[in-house]
């Protein structure tokens, strides 16, 4: 089965399209500022050169920001992330080249001509993703994909793309457990196999895994590699070079650069008082009344819980249970008898977790980030599974990738869940952007209004 591709072709006609709307939009706003100059020839002669230099700028800049580069699994968070860079950018750009060469080509109404330039593409661009995403969900452009080695990252991947149709991966079972090489590459030709999957954690000997990775490079079938859940080499370290020479050095993730991390705590002290002023001012006392009416003991819960590289801090929380000897030991499982009438509301609504905002006034946590577990928890996972302690990297938060995802709670496989929990908190770290920060807490309001059904 050969396999036909049309996105370069594709690519270019979208770029194409996009050089189109962009060079309509400024002689628009150039024609009606200039209604004078409307018909010079010379006039538009010397702005042909305008708009190639706009042009060019646009396309140099897209080799950055990756507009033009959207894969499968890229999420419509990420996606919306590189777009508003890349006009910012080009807005920006477009701001010094008027202001160094005067030139009235750029010295357009540059507010209104940015909303409409933006709005547009926005919309025409997320029309698209969207589009794509729903062919593939029905099976159309679809991607034959197969897995050699069986483990859990293998099985967590195959649930993945089996859950997320839009992604358009089609998985061709290999049944064979003996693997004959041979046979393997009659596969690839049989179902037009695009990308191996092949766990890291496999039972084939060297000459074996060899020869299937020449073989792949000769029948042009792409090689993705699965780390193992229990390994974390590949999360600290990132390929570099020295020339042509390829390194491994030590990982830097986006909050360990200065900058990044003064725009997050800036964030989180403004978020913070604007959370406690307005809501917690009034949302205090009732949720204090409650509590003290309906059990015993006290209004706040104290627990000991790893931070930021892994620092003890006591972490704030409402008392959701009646006093006990084993909050500190036992986590919470469905219908917990510990659990008390109002601390079922609270815990659903997510609203016991509003004392921790005064944690990230003072540091300890961040509005943003993985979720704190349980002491025993942490140490329980950690020797378990070896990206665990990814997760200290950054502040922990009131609110994470994991959770709006889905993944809270205690439900099904635990050891299988808290892997998938740890993957998301691990992808949080080494892609942590301002505005992936901002979808999650959208993402928690509407949750905390229509209920998490994940909360117990």
């Amino acid at each position: 089965m050969q396999r036909i591709r049309y996105s370069r072709y594709l690519k270019s006609i979208i770029i194409l399209l996009d050089l189109m709307v962009i060079a309509s939009i400024f002689i628009f706003f150039f024609i009606s500022r200039n209604e004078s100059l409307k018909y010079h020839k010379e006039t538009w002669y010397q702005n042909a050169f305008s708009l190639i230099l706009l042009f060019l700028f646009w396309v140099l800049l897209s080799g950055r920001t990756k507009i033009y580069n959207i894969p499968r699994n890229l999420t419509y968070t990420l996606f919306l992330e590189r777009l508003l860079i890349h006009f910012l950018f080009f807005i920006l750009g477009v701001l010094l080249i008027g202001k160094v060469s005067n030139n009235v080509f750029f010295n357009s109404d540059i507010y209104w001509l940015s909303f409409y330039l933006f709005s547009f593409i926005f919309l025409v661009k997320s029309l698209i993703y969207f589009t794509i995403k729903y062919f593939r969900s029905l099976g159309i452009n679809y991607r034959n994909v197969m897995f050699l080695g069986n483990n859990d990252s293998t099985e967590i991947l195959k649930n993945i793309f089996k859950d997320r149709k839009d992604y358009g991966y089609r998985i061709f079972e290999y049944q064979n457990p003996e693997i004959s090489v041979a046979e393997v590459v009659s596969f690839w030709k049989k179902n037009g196999i695009h990308t191996l999957f092949i766990s890291t954690e496999n039972a084939y000997d060297e000459n074996t895994e060899t020869e299937i990775f020449r073989l792949a490079e000769e029948n042009k079938v792409h090689v993705s590699l699965i780390p193992s859940i229990t390994q974390s080499d590949f999360f600290l370290y990132d390929l570099g070079y020295i020339q042509t020479q390829p390194i491994l050095s030590q990982a830097r993730y986006p909050l360990d650069y200065y900058s990044n991390f003064l725009m997050k705590r800036t964030f989180d002290i403004f978020f913070s008082l604007l959370v406690l002023i307005f809501v917690c001012s009034w949302a205090f006392p009732i949720i204090a009344l409650l509590i003290r009416t309906t059990s015993k003991g006290p209004v706040f819960f104290l627990q000991k819980r790893y931070g930021f590289h892994e620092e003890v801090f006591s972490c704030l929380k409402f008392r959701t249970m009646v006093v006990n000897d084993e909050s500190a030991t036992k986590t919470t499982s469905a219908n917990d008898s510990r659990i008390t009438k109002v601390g079922k509301f609270l815990r659903k609504t997510s609203l016991d977790e509003l004392p921790q905002f005064i944690n990230v006034l003072k540091g300890e946590m961040s509005v943003v980030g993985p979720r704190p577990h349980m002491l025993a928890v942490d140490n329980y996972y950690k020797p378990k599974i070896g990206r665990y302690s990814l997760r200290s990297m950054v502040s922990p938060g009131i609110t994470g990738l994991a959770q709006v995802s889905g993944l809270r709670g205690d439900f099904g496989d635990v050891e299988v869940e808290m892997k998938k929990r740890v993957l998301a908190d691990a992808f949080y770290v080494r892609n942590w952007s301002f505005v992936l920060d901002l979808i999650i807490i959208l993402k928690t309001v509407l949750l905390v209004i229509a209920g998490d059904k994940n909360a117990k």
